[in-house]
């Protein structure tokens, strides 16, 4: 309930003032030192205020948004575009080694230095840790009991703010809730059976196409064998051609009744020579006579 000194009003004037001048997220806690014992303002009519107040901030630039610790005023995110032309210091990079490390122990929480390492499969820098801690991201939670005490770290409230969370359970979750260890070793098995398949494939491709020196002497040796055929089948034609000749010649000696063909006429005369000469006569002298 609202005493008679205190208005609804006033009281969502003072914590709208209160939250806005605070260097850090009000908490309820905050919130409360406030009033004293005489003003009978509890946690009930506290929120009561707090609804109201995000419900008015619908409609301007500004949301009120409770984070891990607490509440706090801040820019909508559809005007970041806007806003950011304002910035005059470059906002800060990370490594992708940094944001790996980070999001082991925000996911494995608590968690050993050994053990991010083990998963990254790479060596933790001692800046990294050191950033993270001097950024008040992670904290050392413990230390797990085992010989050398390793340090566990985990994650902080600030970090819930600096991303806008409210807890944990905000955070996106891991595909199918499984651990970087088995999703690690199906993508080896995944790229072991691509590339036996790729192996097998050129194995096929080498064992079905022949090889340029066994081609070549293929080729090479049907060209030869081409090439024998046509030269016996050429000497048989010539051999036939001679034959046929020589026996229409001595066919037309013989009858004298049918004229001779050219070939005829130049094998009788052949022959005649050869006959004159056999004699002892000069077949040039007899011819001139």
């Amino acid at each position: 309930m609202f005493t008679s000194q205190m208005n609804h009003t006033q009281l969502k004037n003072i914590i709208e003032a209160a939250i806005m001048t605070a260097n850090t997220p009000a908490s309820m806690d905050y919130l409360l030192r406030i009033f004293t014992e005489e003003e009978q303002i509890g946690r009930e009519e506290i929120n009561a205020v707090l609804a109201e107040l995000e419900a008015e901030c619908e409609t301007r630039g500004v949301e009120l948004k409770q984070v891990a610790s607490g509440y706090r005023y801040q820019a909508k995110p559809s005007l970041t575009s806007w806003l950011s032309r304002l910035d005059v210091e470059r906002p800060s990079r990370y490594s992708r080694a940094l944001l790996e490390t980070l999001s082991l122990i925000v996911y494995r929480q608590p968690v050993t230095r050994a053990e991010i390492e083990d998963v990254r499969g790479v060596a933790v820098s001692s800046s990294i840790i050191k950033t993270l801690l001097e950024r008040e991201w992670v904290r050392v939670v413990g230390h797990r009991d085992v010989p050398g005490k390793p340090a566990l770290y985990g994650t902080t409230r600030q970090f819930l703010d600096y991303f806008n969370l409210k807890s944990l359970s905000e955070l996106p979750p891991l595909a199918e809730i499984r651990s970087l260890d088995s999703i690690q070793s199906e993508l080896e098995l995944k790229m072991a059976g691509i590339g036996a398949e790729g192996e097998a494939a050129n194995a096929e491709s080498i064992d079905g196409e022949p090889s340029a020196e066994e081609g070549g002497d293929g080729a090479e040796k049907i060209a030869d064998r081409d090439g024998d055929n046509a030269s016996e089948e050429g000497a048989a034609e010539v051999e036939s051609e001679q034959v046929e000749g020589d026996s229409v010649a001595s066919d037309g000696a013989d009858n004298g009744d049918e004229p001779l063909t050219e070939a005829g006429a130049t094998a009788v005369e052949t022959a005649s020579v050869v006959d004159e000469t056999e004699d002892g006569k000069d077949p040039l002298a007899a011819r001139a006579g």
